[in-house]
């Protein structure tokens, strides 16, 4: 147990009050009625200790020991901004405060390693007041991994870096130095040690002042500049992990303006959807979806008034399909407001903030394991500093993967709530037959031989937590015989994760297979095939021989 789940026993409750109904699902069909629950858990007070909540908590993970994490960029023991922790009842604990040396006014939030460990980003402070990248654990053990030179690096980190499926960690810079804009921005890949690349340096052409890059499910990166483009209002980009950048959208305004913030979410559609803090038909933002080959499409423009504006937070997709996010200003109080939209833009407000309880909200939406979504303010409460405070809307709980894919004999990690050394774990109905408990929150489980690309499972006792995304079985191929042979001969080919093999080829000629086992698939060297690698694609993924098979 660490310091802040002891701090837990300490926390205080403030009553809850009822907000709307939810009516419609995504689709629109009818459902039953859910109450919507509003909560303030805790009131910050940085002159009592407390984190000091202005502007742009941004990104919320939940870290293994089922507490949340974020940064708050002032206050500590230097005035120069914290990390924190704050459990789901509202216990709040700084875990570290920066002294300008090792950064200064973190912005946006923390990315959660599959290590367990949080990475995060200062915009200032370091040897060269160009910004640092950091490692912290859950209880507080801080390491400086990069100090930028504001020169060929950019500078400015906005935003933390995000980890990648080879274990690397991905980001953008704003071209920043001690606050003032001197450099492109820049692409950057760090290893967990601290080894730093300069992957790509941006032109003016494709963004200016860029903030965080997103990890799409085709292995790309997708983010945001507040300045350049082609009408010098900011743009959205795909990059590649070895730097091939491509716009895929430049604002002009009415359609936008200012999306550098953790803006993004790619939804199960395979699109991402986001926000603009400014912009659109009434320049307080925007509501956006983005497809992966650049068709842009603005689903709402916010009016600053009763559904409030000047949103600068992302949207958190629910169970449900539906996305949630929060706008800073506006609503019947002019405190913000809670929304939700459809993928189709269809809004509905869904909370108005009213000071007393919060004001202002700017931190990313976080739903947690338990089905219940978490949030800060930067003002309101009783002491104006702002307020922690939960959100239901009737979602059941369920389980989170630190990774969505992997090979047989993988570890990965499972968050979620109530599980103890009797829990199962299943990959695709396939129980898995190593599991490591750690505490009631997080389990990792050894991908058993056999299993299938599907929803990842855990029961404990009558309870069974689903997982929300896909857990990808990816396929190996360890040898074939024999090795060559004329058109029609059957190849046995070995491996793993076979046995939902959909495809097989010889140098890309599609043969007839049968599937044998999970280890054994057999094809027939098709008409047409020369000699090249055997591929096998699965429902999970595909994998390739080492060798070639020759055919006479």
């Amino acid at each position: 147990m660490n310091y802040v789940q002891q701090q837990d026993r300490l926390s205080r409750m403030i009553a809850a009050f009822a907000a709307a109904i939810l009516l419609l699902t995504l689709a629109g069909a009818a459902v039953p009625a859910q109450a919507q629950t509003y909560t303030d858990l805790h009131d910050f007070n940085p002159g009592a200790g407390d984190p000091d909540l202005s502007q742009f908590t941004g990104l919320f993970p939940q870290g293994w020991d089922g507490s949340l994490y974020s940064l708050a960029r002032n206050g500590g023991t230097s005035s120069d901004g914290t990390v924190y922790g704050i459990t789901l009842s509202g216990t709040p604990t700084v875990l570290h405060s920066f002294d300008g040396t090792d950064g200064n006014v973190p912005y946006y939030g923390l990315t959660l390693g599959t290590d367990g460990n949080f990475y995060g980003a200062a915009t200032e402070g370091g040897s060269a007041n160009a910004g640092t990248i950091f490692k912290i654990t859950p209880t507080g053990t801080f390491t400086l991994l990069y100090n930028f030179n504001g020169r060929t690096d950019g500078g400015g980190p906005f935003g933390p870096p995000v980890e990648a499926s080879n274990g690397n960690f991905y980001g953008v810079t704003t071209g920043n130095v001690g606050g003032s804009l001197v450099n492109p921005s820049t692409f950057y890949k760090i290893t967990p040690s601290g080894t730093f690349t300069t992957v790509h340096t941006l032109t003016s052409a494709q963004g200016v002042s860029c903030a965080n890059a997103v990890l799409g499910s085709d292995g790309n990166f997708y983010g945001s500049c507040n300045g350049g483009g082609a009408n010098n209002d900011g743009s959205l980009f795909k990059i590649t992990p070895t730097g091939t950048l491509t716009v895929l959208h430049s604002f002009d305004a009415t359609d936008g303006f200012d999306p550098t913030c953790v803006c993004r979410v790619q939804a199960t559609d395979g699109n991402f959807y986001g926000v603009t803090y400014q912009g659109g038909t009434s320049g307080v933002g925007v509501i956006y979806k983005l497809t992966t080959k650049g068709v842009y499409t603005v689903l709402h423009n916010f009016t600053g008034g009763a559904e409030g504006g000047d949103p600068t937070a992302g949207l958190t997709q629910g169970p449900d399909g539906n996305l949630y996010g929060t706008a800073s200003i506006g609503g019947s109080s002019k405190d913000g407001v809670i929304f939700k939209t459809t993928t189709a833009g269809v809004f509905t407000v869904l909370y108005n903030f009213d000071g007393t309880h919060g004001s202002s909200p700017q931190s990313n939406l976080t739903l947690d394991t338990d089905g219940v979504l978490y949030g800060n303010t930067d003002g309101g409460g009783a002491d104006g500093a702002g307020v922690f405070f939960s959100f239901k809307v009737g979602f059941s709980p369920f389980a989170a993967l630190n990774a969505t894919s992997g090979k047989e004999g993988a570890k990965i990690g499972i968050l979620g709530q109530d599980f103890s050394s009797s829990s199962v774990v299943k990959f695709g109905g396939t129980k898995a037959t190593t599991i490591v408990h750690s505490g009631t929150t997080f389990i990792t489980a050894t991908v058993p031989a056999g299993a299938l690309t599907g929803a990842v499972t855990v029961t404990t006792g009558t309870t069974t937590l689903t997982s929300t995304k896909t857990f990808d079985v990816l396929p190996t191929i360890t040898s074939f015989a024999p090795e060559s042979g004329p058109v029609g001969t059957s190849v046995t080919i070995t491996g793993t994760g076979l046995k939902q093999t959909t495809k097989v080829t010889f140098d890309g000629k599609s043969a007839a297979f049968t599937v044998i086992s999970d280890t054994e698939v057999k094809a027939d060297v098709p008409t047409g095939a020369t000699t090249g690698k055997i591929a096998v694609t699965t429902k999970g993924g595909s994998a390739t021989s080492a060798t070639s098979f020759t055919v006479n």
